[in-house]
């Protein structure tokens, strides 16, 4: 394999910078020549992309976002778009494609490699969903987002005697609302993995009123199947506390990443330019304990995700 290419697809991640990094530098470490392809399959498709050398990735780790753009694409999902992306790939000699993105930027991938081409897949997404591995590169750095915020979030309300209900961004996966409020010290953390109890939310707000508690934080996963705004004005209705909302947003995925963030995204990245020399076919990178891993990327979408029942019990027994 002399050529190869890198992309990011999907929502961007703090680490992925730090990721293109470690692929292009290590494809030229291995006598490789790393391809840049901007904008995900939308810029493939229309053959937007260049060679890239050493000094193209100089001076890019501690920036958030990505220097290849991002994007998501409707075309690249039709049998069309997929032919002019193989096609590309073909007039410029590209036989391994390394894509950083979440679960559906690999799973199109997996349409590339039916017609050959060595498709490596590192977790590159903040919401930490993917069960194959225990930590997607721009996680970290979402979740110390968060925590930050929280702090400034926690000042104010408790000035001002009242609740705080912190919306966290997530998808369906509820991992930066269980570490962000364990960390943080948030009273009542909510994910779409558990349903929404509002009765007792409101009854432990009460006891702790009682025993002379005058704020809280509630931290709330976006995928909760409560929207923030009615879940504000049911505990404020039952319970006469004042409850304000805070939607984080887009914030959660912007910002300079984490040294976990930038080690994690290096380690990948280095490891899927080494399987692609090696002739390994289509992996997914993850993390599991230290150790940096690869399986089948087939196998790898398939797994289904499990809560971290132990830290929400934690986060139970800890905010009493």
């Amino acid at each position: 394999m002399k050529r190869i290419g890198v992309l990011t697809s999907g929502g961007d991640a703090p680490g992925m910078n730090a990721a293109i990094r470690a692929v292009v530098r290590g494809a030229i470490y291995n006598d490789m020549i790393p391809y840049g392809i901007k904008r995900g399959y939308e810029g493939l498709i229309d053959g937007d992309l260049y060679e890239m050398n050493a000094s193209s990735v100089s001076d890019i780790m501690q920036r958030g976002g990505t220097i290849l753009k991002t994007a998501r694409s409707q075309r690249f999902m039709t049998e069309d778009g997929q032919k002019r992306a193989m096609g590309i790939l073909k007039t410029f000699g590209i036989d391994g494609l390394v894509i950083i993105g979440g679960d559906g930027s690999m799973t199109g991938g997996l349409q590339l490699a039916k017609e050959g081409i060595n498709i490596m897949g590192l977790p590159g997404t903040i919401d930490n969903d993917l069960a194959y591995t225990e930590y997607t590169i721009g996680f970290d750095t979402a979740v110390n987002t968060v925590l930050s915020a929280l702090g400034n979030v926690r000042d104010t309300s408790s000035s001002h005697e009242r609740t705080t209900v912190i919306e966290v961004m997530g998808r369906h996966c509820g991992d930066i609302a269980i570490y962000a409020g364990l960390t943080g010290g948030a009273e009542i953390i909510l994910t779409p993995e558990r349903e929404v109890d509002v009765d007792a939310i409101c009854r432990k707000m009460i006891q702790g009123r009682n025993r002379g508690r005058l704020h809280n934080i509630i931290m709330k996963a976006e995928g909760v199947d409560i929207s923030t705004e009615d879940l504000v004005t049911q505990i404020q209705d039952r319970t006469g506390m004042e409850t304000k909302p805070v939607v984080l947003g887009y914030i959660q995925r912007g910002g300079s990443p984490t040294a976990k963030d930038r080690m994690l995204a290096s380690r990948m990245g280095y490891r899927a330019v080494e399987l692609l020399r090696d002739g390994t076919r289509c992996q997914a990178i993850g993390i599991r304990g230290a150790e940096i891993i690869n399986m089948d990327i087939e196998t790898a979408l398939k797994l289904e995700r499990r809560t971290n029942e132990e830290l929400l019990a934690l986060a139970d027994i800890l905010s009493i």
